[in-house]
């Protein structure tokens, strides 16, 4: 197989699609992200990188507080959305008509429609340039009762979608199980 050089580029190939939420100067605020991933078992911790810039990190700044929201792919319009219009112009909360709830944690606003929402209390801020690093603790995980299989969350019903920067900034559907982890591996113990 012939490998072509691109040069330096971000291609942790493709990333989860999340709306961040925080309360911002007292109003609730969600942006899309897709630079999003765990970062710890025990305790769980999640993390988000976000441009300094934006408008939600201004409440993640605030309150020491945000959610991960994780929409499902019939979110894809709302969510696109909150990734391209700045809360500090419009009330992303009544356009896209999102309903809230409240977990555990003040100025943690949850989106209802999301099927999976964690809460997180920021434990480390890392400025990386671009970027800001900020990483929660999970303080409490809600799942859409819908969306568990015998009392499991049920990927096929959460429906999460990821991102791809190439070819063309494009959202993409989860596809068929490829195999089972932790098990398919096992039949090159036996050289099959």
């Amino acid at each position: 197989m012939t490998k072509v050089a691109l040069g330096p580029k971000t291609m942790i190939y493709p990333t989860p699609v999340v709306l961040a939420g925080a309360v911002v100067d007292g109003k609730p605020n969600f942006m899309t992200a897709a630079w999003c991933g765990v970062v710890n078992s025990r305790p769980p911790m999640v993390y988000v990188s976000l441009q300094h810039h934006r408008h939600t990190l201004k409440g993640i700044r605030q309150n020491l507080a945000f959610s991960v929201n994780i929409p499902s792919s019939d979110m894809v319009r709302e969510t696109d959305y909150c990734g391209i219009i700045s809360g500090s112009k419009i009330d992303k909360v009544d356009v896209c008509k999102f309903t809230l709830f409240k977990g555990t944690l003040d100025n943690c606003p949850l989106i209802e429609q999301c099927p999976v929402n964690l809460e997180l209390k920021v434990v480390h801020m890392l400025d990386l340039g671009s970027h800001l690093l900020v990483i929660g603790r999970v303080e409490e995980t809600y799942v859409s009762e819908s969306c568990l299989t015998n009392g499991n969350p049920d990927i096929a019903k959460i429906k999460p979608f990821a991102y791809a920067v190439a070819p063309a900034h494009q959202y993409f559907g989860l596809g068929k199980v490829v195999g089972k982890a932790f098990s398919v591996g096992e039949e090159m113990k036996t050289g099959a």
